[in-house]
């Protein structure tokens, strides 16, 4: 049976592959504007004559907050119905900075802006609200499996959801296995948040995570992001799939719970945003028309 995919966004997580060139970009593009001016092109890509794409996910945000005037340009180029769903800077959601080289001196020590409301509303929540306007979607936290206990988190997580401005959509995507249970399902429940259905390497399948979530969606809309294999580290991903062009490993227990979960999700009168990711099966485009297909069928 067909499903009705009118509430249903799908999208890439990014979008400037240069290996898509041939299967979503006709045009040529200078390589130092390819991720600022391709915008236009994936969001008009087409199947059947059907428009693909009505979401995207911003995943550099999570390193570096973009500015309202890098928003603007983007959301220039997209329909109005289009919508962005962008990842929350890490210096909101990570407790303390890893030892990586990136940090610099930070690296290794305590991150003081951790769960600070204040600093989301300034200097995410603000600038995505002037540049994208009426084509932001939800904002994604993502949580790190480190650095703090479970139960710690939980306190600190209902207390910063609790303070965030009502308006914009929430969603939380934890990747520790041992955060998914009946206080995590309460916070989300109480603050009208979504939980992050994430295919990622060290969390459980997708359909695993709903049953730990007593089969229930904890607000109006549901985010699922197909990130990578269950078991397959992102660098391995990177140095297996790349450059992006084709499908080299499908996974049917993920597309099967994809599928499971947004018939759901339209079944209880919900809307779904669905973002894969090129690392997930090779090609997220691919991936996506076959999702479609299936749900279609």
């Amino acid at each position: 049976m067909s499903t009705d995919l009118s509430h249903v966004r799908f999208g890439t997580s990014s979008w400037a592959y240069e290996g898509w060139q041939g299967l979503v970009y006709r045009r040529t593009y200078p390589k130092s504007r390819f991720s600022q001016d391709t915008l236009a092109e994936y969001a008009g890509y087409a199947v059947d004559g059907a428009p693909l794409f009505s979401t995207v996910g911003i995943d550099h945000s999570f390193y570096r907050p973009a500015s309202a005037s890098q928003l603007a340009h983007y959301a220039e180029q997209v329909p109005d119905h289009f919508r962005f769903c962008s990842k929350v800077w890490e210096e909101i959601t990570i407790p303390a900075y890893a030892n990586l080289p990136r940090y610099g001196a930070k690296a290794g020590k305590p991150n003081p802006r951790f769960l600070d409301a204040g600093a989301f509303r300034e200097l995410v929540l603000a600038p995505a609200q002037e540049g994208l306007r009426t084509k932001l979607g939800p904002f994604i936290f993502e949580f790190q499996r480190w650095g703090i206990e479970p139960a710690t988190f939980l306190d600190a997580l209902d207390r910063f959801l609790d303070t965030l401005p009502p308006g914009p959509q929430y969603a939380t995507e934890v990747r520790n296995p041992a955060i998914l249970g009946s206080r995590y399902l309460d916070i989300l429940r109480t603050h009208q948040v979504s939980h992050v259905y994430n295919h990622w390497t060290a969390m459980p399948p997708l359909s695993d995570q709903h049953r730990l979530l007593e089969q229930t969606f904890t607000a109006p809309l549901v985010v699922i992001r197909l990130l990578t294999p269950l078991g397959l580290a992102y660098e391995k991903a990177v140095e297996r799939y790349a450059p992006y062009d084709r499908i080299i490993a499908a996974q049917p227990r993920m597309r099967q719970d994809t599928t499971a979960l947004v018939q759901q999700v339209v079944a209880q009168g919900k809307s779904a945003y669905v973002l894969v990711n090129n690392r997930a099966e090779g090609c997220s485009p691919l991936t996506i028309q076959a999702l479609v297909a299936g749900l279609k069928s």
